[in-house]
């Protein structure tokens, strides 16, 4: 696409109408996400299987989920402001998505300071916002080519230097911190670029005049409300869902699981995110014959948070990972 042609594209950007059917597709998004986080609280109670929403296709899912969430956040910024930026408007939408991530980490750190959300997809949606406005009158190809880039980056510039806690938002640590929501910038700006290319082309084409002159039938009504109160959404379903999942729990609680089988596949979780499957195999058995020969399961079951046993957790995991690499290289030989 050529520079005049994007800067017409920018020049027939709709400037207050909204287009109900991204309206619908957000809504949709919305629905899709709260039914991943009613599965999530499904596990955390003790109704399916341990590490279930970390593995497979649930896994896919969520990560389709927050490229859906990321790729609309690109459209709506360009449709909001791709004629002329509104700073009133743009602030105010600003400080309540970052205020709103701001409360997500302080509940999180209370509740769960082991996996707290210090850059989930709030904080996300608050930096690539602000970044993605000097894209809104780029050409919609250099753009595409930057998310391309941005998407990719993790696979070729990630790097001890990006270990540091204080530089974990990057997202090119060479090893991904705990979090029960991470979403960093690398590579997950790369949904917002796309978004403001893919509705560059879009308005370049004619196909969003048209897509914004289609009227879905009442069917819509409640996609297009939820879509248009994604905020508030996205602040208030979790907390219903959790509450309802543990009231649940109280009235009729979970078959008790197999504390072993639970243990191997929530280490296997959580080590996959940094190293291959065969390592975390050994290694993940290893922690739990340790912690066996020791008898100190039933701490560990306990989630003791003393920092006297969080250091014994991890002078076990150091052992284990030396012993793991040694038995591995061992095999290569």
């Amino acid at each position: 696409m050529s520079l005049q042609t994007t800067s017409e594209a920018v020049r027939d950007a709709p400037k207050h109408s909204r287009i109900v059917a991204i309206d619908i597709l957000r809504g949709i998004a919305l629905i899709a996400m709260a039914s991943y986080h009613f599965t999530w609280d499904l596990e955390n109670f003790g109704y399916t299987a341990p590490g279930l929403t970390a593995f497979g296709w649930w896994k896919l899912y969520a990560r389709c989920i927050a490229s859906t969430f990321l790729f609309l956040v690109g459209v709506s910024l360009f449709l909001a402001h791709g004629r002329q930026v509104r700073w009133p408007s743009f602030w105010k939408r600003f400080g309540m998505v970052a205020v709103a991530a701001i409360a997500i980490s302080v509940v999180t750190y209370i509740a769960t300071p082991d996996g707290f959300i210090f850059f989930g997809i709030l904080h996300e949606i608050a930096l690539a916002s602000l970044l993605g406005l000097a894209f809104l009158r780029l050409p919609a190809l250099l753009t595409a080519i930057v998310a391309a880039a941005v998407i990719a980056a993790p696979y070729y510039l990630r790097s001890e230097f990006f270990d540091h806690p204080a530089l974990w938002w990057v997202g090119l640590s060479a090893t991904n911190p705990r979090s029960n929501d991470y979403v960093p910038l690398f590579p997950w700006f790369g949904a917002v670029l796309a978004g403001i290319a893919v509705v560059k082309l879009a308005s370049a084409s004619g196909l969003l005049a048209r897509l914004g002159n289609w009227m879905p039938g009442r069917w819509s009504s409640p996609l297009v409300f939820i879509g248009r109160h994604s905020l508030a959404f996205y602040l208030i379903h979790q907390p219903v869902l959790f509450g309802s999942v543990w009231l649940l729990s109280q009235a009729i609680p979970a078959p008790p699981q197999d504390k072993d089988a639970g243990f191997l596949k929530a280490c296997q979780t959580s080590c996959e995110q940094q190293q291959d499957t065969k390592f975390c195999s050994s290694y993940c058995g290893c922690m739990l014959d340790t912690l066996k020969g020791e008898g100190s399961l039933d701490k560990l079951y306990s989630n003791d948070q003393t920092e006297i046993w969080k250091s014994h957790l991890a002078d076990l995991a150091s052992t284990c990972t030396a012993a793991t690499e040694s038995k591995m290289e061992g095999g290569q030989q």
